[in-house]
């Protein structure tokens, strides 16, 4: 499958911070990814973020994850996501980003479910829970079926380009019934190959590395020796990347 001339490929940006959001809107981000913790794959952003995220004129959709690590929820985690998801929605955000696994990496159906329908009316997007799936035409119905939007994927790779393969075979599965969103290592340099695959959406954070200000920040725990922020300068070139001539 190859782009076609004129078609609007849209940018979601991952941010977890302000500075991010604001950084990522004057870059020309379509849509923000809204999470906390972006060093840890993301984790859902608090509630006073989601409200000053729905101000912006721009669709922003929260991540719904409770900690770190597996996807694997007890029933008690499940509460939390349910009571994060409908904070979103009191937020006014345009809509929710979940996922949920069994133990041997498939997609949890039946919490997926359950999720799904208490953000009834929001736009879904299935995250990157789908990149452990044993089978990826197997995980692309399940989604499907339960009337997610898209699915953000790196192919079942560490990267996105590395992952090209399962992101065309995710692709095939999907048969346009489902938009197949890669993301994961994207930048300006590399957007080309994906645009070729014929998505009709990309995910980055465009992101550049910046070393801590304040030692003492460090020192005392409260900051990480070097973090990653989101680069106006690397949005605004991804985008332009993106464009069609």
């Amino acid at each position: 499958m190859t782009r076609s001339i004129g078609k609007h490929i849209l940018l979601e940006i991952c941010v977890d911070d302000l500075a991010g959001l604001e950084a990522a809107v004057e870059g020309g981000a379509d849509r923000i990814e809204l999470c906390s913790a972006l060093a840890l794959g993301g984790l859902t952003p608090s509630a006073g973020l989601m409200e000053v995220a729905a101000t912006f004129d721009i669709p922003c959709n929260a991540m719904i994850r409770p900690r770190a690590g597996d996807f694997v929820y007890s029933d008690e985690e499940v509460d939390i996501m349910l009571a994060d998801i409908e904070a979103a929605r009191r937020a006014g955000l345009a809509g929710v980003v979940l996922g949920a696994s069994l133990a041997d990496g498939r997609l949890d159906r039946m919490v997926l479910d359950v999720l799904v329908k208490a953000a009834n009316g929001l736009d879904l997007t299935l995250h990157r829970a789908f990149d452990l799936v044993p089978k990826i035409p197997e995980a692309v119905e399940i989604a499907v079926k339960l009337g997610f939007s898209r699915i953000l994927t790196s192919g079942g790779a560490k990267t996105a380009i590395e992952g090209i393969g399962g992101l065309k075979q995710a692709m095939d599965a999907a048969s346009g019934r489902i938009s197949i969103m890669p993301g994961s290592g994207i930048s300006a340099d590399n957007a080309a190959q994906f645009l070729d695959l014929g998505v009709s959406e990309i995910h980055a954070s465009c992101s550049s590395l910046v070393p801590a200000v304040e030692g003492r920040m460090v020192e005392f725990g409260f900051a990480p020796d070097t973090a990653r922020h989101t680069d106006v300068a690397k949005v605004r070139a991804l985008k332009q990347a993106m464009s069609l001539k």
